[in-house]
């Protein structure tokens, strides 16, 4: 089939995703009812993912298996996200939007930012004339998304069960892949967005090369802006004097999964350098403690459930 609106799709699922992202707005602002937010971003990569294969109608194996792999992914992510907000309640990320129309379009808009950028190695790939052989590239990029879609399944299943054991009621996860890093379903989404551009790359030519904003948008927004600050920010004022939290955070990487007794003996140049353990995780950890927290973390002072963390 021919073409729509341009050559690359860039302007037909920019027009697809606002319209999609506005109709759950409307919804939203309209009955103040939030639970399918993260449902329709999930959803929207489907979407896109399905509109340009089938648009495109070319039906290349790589195009194919790219798109099957985000399809996927969105209905492995979406369907967890709308189960646990329904068992869970409100989304407490919109307890000041609800009331504030300016503010939730903000953020409407700025999901459908990321939908569409995220969105664009295989957008291109969809869109594309040239199929060339596959390679190392594609192999690789399948088993970064295998490795990383796993990560992110398995901890969000994790954390899921841990917050549903009644002895756990108010206590932050440390289980699991949640031993090694702070935030593994991060890690996971990172790597497998990551690996979708690798194996899109053997067909990428001249300015289509700019895809690799995509997922470099999604590293920098988990990182800096609405992932790993807020949840650091929420942990913190929740747990920040509980000792046992602050040996837990001494010790656990914040992204990249690592053992803990690895972890905690890396020079600090190097956790913040090139394992993101960033000031901005820890501005609202109470200052109250530190001195004994580094103590505990060498071994003294470190009794009963706090070992349990080791």
């Amino acid at each position: 089939m021919g073409t729509v609106l341009d050559s690359h799709f860039l302007a037909l699922t920019a027009i697809v995703t606002v319209g999609y992202q506005l109709l759950f707005f409307i919804v939203t602002a309209l009955l103040k009812f939030d639970k399918v937010t993260d449902f329709a971003g999930s959803t929207n990569f489907i979407i896109l993912a399905a509109l340009t294969l089938i648009l495109k109608g070319t039906w290349y194996f790589r195009q194919v298996v790219l798109s099957v792999l985000v399809i996927i992914w969105g209905i492995r992510l979406g369907l967890f996200l709308l189960m646990r907000i329904l068992q869970w309640g409100e989304d407490r990320r919109f307890d000041e939007m609800r009331s504030n129309l300016g503010k939730l379009a903000v953020f409407w808009i700025f999901q459908a930012v990321w939908v569409w950028t995220v969105s664009l190695p295989l957008t291109v790939v969809n869109s594309s004339d040239r199929d060339p052989a596959l390679d190392v590239r594609d192999i690789i990029g399948w088993i970064m998304w295998s490795i990383g879609t796993s990560f992110e399944a398995t901890a969000d299943q994790q954390k899921l069960a841990f917050k549903n054991s009644p002895e756990n009621r108010g206590k932050w996860c440390n289980v699991g892949l949640w031993s090694y890093t702070r935030h593994p379903n991060y890690f996971g989404e990172i790597f497998l967005w990551w690996g979708i551009f690798v194996a899109a790359s053997p067909v990428l030519k001249g300015a289509e090369w700019l895809v690799i904003l995509g997922p470099i948008f999604l590293t920098l927004l988990l990182l800096f802006l609405s992932g790993i600050p807020l949840l650091e920010d929420s942990a913190d004022k929740k747990f920040g004097n509980v000792p046992a939290y602050r040996i837990y955070k001494r010790r656990t990487s914040p992204l990249i999964p690592l053992p803990p007794s690895l972890y905690e003996n890396l020079p600090s140049w190097f956790k913040t350098v090139l394992l993101f353990e960033l000031p901005l995780y820890s501005r609202s950890l109470p200052t109250e403690g530190l001195a004994w927290c580094r103590k505990s973390s060498e071994g003294e002072g470190i009794k009963g459930d706090e070992m349990k963390l080791s």
